[in-house]
């Protein structure tokens, strides 16, 4: 047998990973659309369309990877009200928050960068610490999850 026959198998084999990655998500700051302990696929950010409202994408923040929605794009000015977040000025509806942080404000200019939120807003630690981060920092989107959930 030749050997590069079963090289290419395996190549060709393995070349999905290339775009599509799998992902084992750790942590509630997604919940309840995406649970903890949960397999998940990312279109990796090469492949993908630029990150939309909505969208479920894995970031690399200030501590490391995680899953956050998309929720201030670029040139925005995001603020935040107790429970309410406002996109230049207009109140966001956010069906997929099931658990509101009901203390604290604050507003932030996205400038060229991405403002990006957990749903489980009481303990995700998220762009209201960080601030917004830039297109570099999104590394795919998340598969499965339309932006209503």
């Amino acid at each position: 047998m030749r050997l590069w026959i079963p090289a290419a198998a395996l190549a060709l084999a393995l070349a999905p990973l290339g775009v599509v990655r799998p992902l084992w998500v750790s942590g509630h700051s997604m919940e309840p659309a995406i649970p903890h302990d949960s397999l998940r696929w990312a279109l990796r950010a090469w492949a993908s369309h630029a990150p939309r409202r909505g969208e479920v994408w894995l970031v690399t923040g200030p501590e490391g990877a995680s899953l956050k929605r998309v929720v201030g794009l670029p040139g925005e000015r995001v603020s935040w009200s107790g429970p309410d977040l406002a996109v230049n000025g207009q109140r966001l509806a956010e069906p997929w928050v099931a658990f509101p942080e009901r203390e604290g404000q604050g507003t932030w200019a996205c400038g060229e960068g991405y403002l990006l939120l957990g749903d489980n807003r009481p303990i995700s630690r998220d762009g209201r610490s960080w601030g917004p981060l830039p297109c570099g920092s999104l590394k795919g989107r998340l598969l499965g999850t339309a932006a209503g959930s």
